[in-house]
């Protein structure tokens, strides 16, 4: 069975009945939960492939998750409003249970990134497939009011750190889900004005705020805003979500300084000073650099991000979060093998981002 096909397999198998891909069926420390971020990129990848029915049934799961919470959001606007300041243990979730509760352990609660992405996702679904998912309406509308009035705020990035900072990724994630949600028809007047004068600002802020250069050449984004260091989150931000897109000048320049720190033999780390698990090369991010790649011309620079993700497959095919060969800080990872256990395989999120790099190059068997 080709990797494509034992892609979908997995997440078809995976996927619960009521619509939720689990991050990872077996791992301990994310067993029976669903993230909106990791779940969107593994719905596109599904769609892109033809099954369409499991995509949409992703979408209206987080459609009712997000929709559920819409009394929760009302409350937490008009606080804001008031000038009074929220408490990020009163967001909403960063990950929600299969079945669609807030569920019962500690994590990193307060990210923004996956309420963007989805919209994002939900968009490319409908406009591939030419029909907006049934029911999705009160979702998008709640998303929206909650994104457009909370996203200058600090919150954790895509790996659940630095609460305290405001990160380019994230930003990048809520100008294309906004952007996206208002191409989706569904908004009132007030809430496209709203979203338009959020994506306005992040923008705005990015530009004034979010750049640094290396040496002479053209700026780049930047981690988090007042700061240099460089993540491979970033790439997202270049392509799919288009914040500079790959044929711009910042966009080139992330994409190159990414893959100058980050890239080593085929896989690309999240960013230098990992310790998760010993800071080992993630297969999903090396699909998002062979995706930047692919769109900026060089498919043969993509086609090896691809070959090595595959390479990485276990002998059942199944791929890991995360390759312990070449580590960043080989002294840390037993602490994590002591915590949770082996590295989480499969990663849905990982043959996610194998079928949309392979949908890129025209791979589809």
């Amino acid at each position: 069975m080709s990797l494509v096909a034992h892609s979908l397999d997995v997440i078809k198998r995976w996927q619960s009945p009521t619509g939720a891909y689990p991050a990872s069926p077996t791992f301990s420390a994310y067993r029976g939960y669903s993230w909106l971020r990791d779940g969107a990129f593994i719905a596109e990848g599904v769609s892109r492939h033809g099954d369409v029915a499991g995509a949409n049934a992703f979408h209206a799961w987080c459609a009712r998750v997000v929709a559920d919470r819409a009394g929760q959001v009302d409350s937490l606007v008009s606080r804001a409003a008031r000038g009074e300041a929220v408490p990020v243990a009163e967001m909403l979730p960063t990950r929600f249970t299969l079945d669609g509760a807030d569920g019962g352990d500690d994590w990193w609660d307060f990210q923004l990134d996956g309420y963007g992405t989805w919209l994002w996702a939900l968009r490319e679904h409908c406009a591939r497939h030419g029909a907006v998912v049934p029911g999705v309406e009160k979702g998008v509308r709640t998303a929206v009011r909650y994104l457009a009035a909370f996203w200058h705020l600090p919150c954790y990035d895509w790996w659940e750190e630095h609460v305290e900072r405001r990160h380019v990724a994230t930003l990048g994630a809520i100008h294309a889900g906004l952007r996206a949600a208002a191409a989706l028809g569904v908004l009132s007047a007030a809430e496209e004005a709203s979203a338009a004068q959020a994506v306005a600002g992040i923008a705005a802020l990015v530009e004034r705020e979010g750049l640094t250069r290396d040496g002479s050449g053209p700026p780049r984004l930047r981690k988090w805003l007042g700061g240099d260091a460089v993540d491979a989150s970033l790439l997202a931000c270049v392509e799919p979500f288009g914040l500079y897109p790959a044929a711009h000048p910042v966009g080139a320049a992330t994409v190159a300084a990414v893959e100058r720190a980050l890239a080593r033999d085929g896989g690309v780390y999240r960013y230098l000073a990992d310790t998760f698990y010993g800071g080992g090369r993630w297969v999903l991010l090396a699909g998002f650099l062979g995706w930047n790649h692919a769109r900026a011309g060089r498919p043969a620079a993509a086609r090896r991000r691809l070959d090595w993700m595959a390479a990485q497959a276990t002998a059942d095919g199944d791929l890991p979060e995360q390759v312990s060969d070449l580590l960043l800080a080989p002294g840390r990872r037993q602490e994590w093998l002591d915590r949770w256990g082996p590295v989480a395989t499969p990663l849905l999120w990982s043959h996610g981002m194998y079928l949309i790099l392979a949908d890129e190059l025209g791979v589809h068997a």
